[in-house]
């Protein structure tokens, strides 16, 4: 069969093609199938939902199909509702999930519990990195039973720091309204004397949506990222760039993930290492904290009046209807999805890898994440494009910051170099 040979492995690592196979292992009037989604909110999650409901029906003819309502513990907490193409028919026209969402709760054996009581033979979990760790655990408790039920996961992060496949769904259309906020954080500056803009993008621990939305943008004129630590004070610190870019242009853009600088605010404030119901590090404000400092800063070190404007964007990026790419994404995610757990696949996640999509072993995805490499072209271009200091010495230093990152992935391509179809 066709195979997907992802970069970067010796001998190539090769994952199964996805798409419609010559027989199926279930026959359509059998399948109980149940769809549920988990974490956080994503551009294209309604899509998923309503292609996953479509494609079975439409293409298998499959008629039973449950969405599980609040996320994993709708398992065994909430009742099921009955899912049909006229149900889902413009549900991708809204944001958000009809199946209502949650974090934690995952339970693995009161979960296969209620799929074995209801008699569910597929299940479709949509969720980050969480989840489809959840989905590995749904998955292992479902074979060590002897139970014949495929677990297909369709992996969510609106930050794209999911590892192998090429990109999340959901992120371009973060990246389009990202540029709403910087707009109109370009606009407020502008308008007044000495104006500094801080825009607040997603990205827990991968500066992708902020690096995109900055070189999409032009307007920006320092983007800061969790990959690429920064400092404030001193020579080629961020305090002497925005006086500089000031006296040139008489305002400044800053674009920064949710994920950088967290060390500054940790000392500032508390301690770091919580963390959220899903098991995400929890995130102090850096935005707020770093408007603070640059005012502080400004007005008390080099007495002069600066115009703050803060604009924190996450909860209506996240909450908006997928784009035109990404629902052609989204359906064919689902579409894949459904094509493996009809022929019988399971423990399985899909996505595109170099361009073709494939069959993943969930337990790929979930052994590291995803970030930007600052020694590749794209980050390259950014500081090109923004002309901002790269807060480094030498080109050493970069090296020796994407040190840290590449460990964790040669560490994987090792444990999966042998691996094969």
């Amino acid at each position: 069969s066709q195979v997907v040979v992802h970069k970067g492995s010796p001998r190539g690592v090769h994952f199964r093609r996805a798409g419609p196979r010559e027989k199926v292992y279930f026959k359509p009037d059998e399948v109980r199938a149940c769809v549920v989604t988990c974490g956080g909110l994503c551009p294209g999650i309604n899509t998923v939902i309503r292609e996953i409901v479509c494609g079975l029906n439409y293409m298998y003819g499959v008629d039973d199909i449950l969405g599980i309502v609040g996320g994993y513990r709708g398992f065994y907490s909430k009742n099921t509702v009955k899912l049909t193409p006229k149900v889902v028919n413009d549900i991708h026209k809204r944001g958000g999930t009809t199946l209502l969402t949650s974090r934690g709760g995952h339970d693995t054996v009161k979960i296969v519990d209620s799929i074995q009581d209801r008699g569910i033979n597929q299940v479709y979990i949509i969720g980050g990195d969480g989840t489809q760790k959840g989905a590995a655990l749904i998955h292992e408790e479902v074979e060590k039973r002897g139970m014949k039920v495929a677990v297909a996961g369709i992996p969510k992060t609106i930050d794209n720091d999911i590892a192998v496949i090429d990109k999340s769904f959901g992120f371009d259309t973060a990246v389009e309204e990202a540029q709403r906020a910087i707009n109109a954080a370009h606009v407020e500056v502008e308008c007044v004397e000495n104006g500094v803009g801080v825009v607040k993008l997603m990205g827990r621990y991968s500066g992708f949506i902020a690096m995109h939305a900055t070189l999409a943008s032009r307007d920006v004129d320092c983007c800061l990222i969790p990959e690429s630590p920064f400092y404030l004070e001193g020579q080629g610190g961020l305090f002497q760039f925005i006086e500089s870019r000031m006296k040139e242009n008489g305002h400044v853009v800053i674009v920064i993930a949710e994920g950088a600088g967290q060390e500054f605010v940790a000392q500032s404030i508390h301690d770091v290492n919580q963390k959220d119901a899903s098991g995400n590090r929890l995130l102090l404000d850096v935005g707020l904290w770093l408007s603070h400092k640059i005012k502080d800063h400004f007005t008390q070190v080099r007495e002069m009046d600066v115009n703050m404007k803060y604009i924190d964007p996450t909860y209506m990026i996240r909450a908006i209807p997928s784009n035109a790419s990404d629902n052609i994404y989204c359906t064919l995610l689902a579409q894949s999805a459904v094509h493996g757990a009809m022929a019988g696949y399971t423990g399985f996640t899909v996505g595109p890898v170099n361009g073709k999509h494939a069959y993943i072993p969930i337990a790929r995805v979930t052994e590291t994440q995803n970030t930007v490499r600052l020694t590749d072209r794209m980050w390259a271009r950014l500081l090109s494009s923004t002309n901002q200091p790269s807060f480094l010495n030498s080109c050493d230093d970069i090296l020796l910051q994407q040190e840290r990152v590449d460990r964790d992935m040669v560490d994987m391509i090792h444990k999966m170099k042998i691996t094969s179809t």
